[in-house]
């Protein structure tokens, strides 16, 4: 089973959390940790990918942005909005507002099966839906039997 750390932030609207995952990322790659990360969409992909080399002077994660069917990864950060099977990294960051892949199964079983991220971070923001969407995440999460932390920020 997994770790899920639901990190609940102060400010609102996505630019929040693209930043605070941008944070998370870089110290997780300093930490010498691989690091996937999964948006909702190619255009969220892309914006992150841009954010990565400007959110912080002096700051440097190496990372790329994938595909489902890439099966040769340099980076030690990856994003993509494509549900990918073959994704093996020690941290899964997601920016999806639904649940993630290979985690969207009905059981514990299936959950622990299907677990490939042994850490698993959900950045939540003041605004009401991103709230209500993590509450049902953190539902999902705890059915399935995942160790579940929350820090707020």
């Amino acid at each position: 089973m997994a770790r899920v750390d639901f990190y609940v932030l102060a400010g609102s609207g996505e630019t929040a959390r693209r930043r605070f995952a941008c944070r998370l990322a870089e110290k997780a790659y300093r930490l010498s940790h691989t690091v996937h990360i999964h948006t909702p969409d190619s255009a969220s992909a892309r914006q992150l990918d841009d954010l990565l080399w400007t959110y912080r002077d002096g700051s440097f994660v190496p990372h790329e942005v994938v595909t489902a069917s890439q099966t040769e990864v340099d980076s030690p950060v990856t994003i993509s909005h494509e549900p990918r099977s073959n994704a093996a990294a020690e941290l899964l960051i997601n920016l999806s507002d639904d649940f993630p892949e290979p985690y969207a199964v009905e059981s514990p079983a299936e959950a622990e099966a299907a677990a490939s991220f042994p850490r698993i971070a959900e950045i939540v923001t003041s605004d009401a839906d991103s709230r209500r969407q993590s509450r049902e995440r953190y539902a999902r999460y705890r059915d399935l039997g995942h160790t579940l932390e929350t820090h707020k920020l």
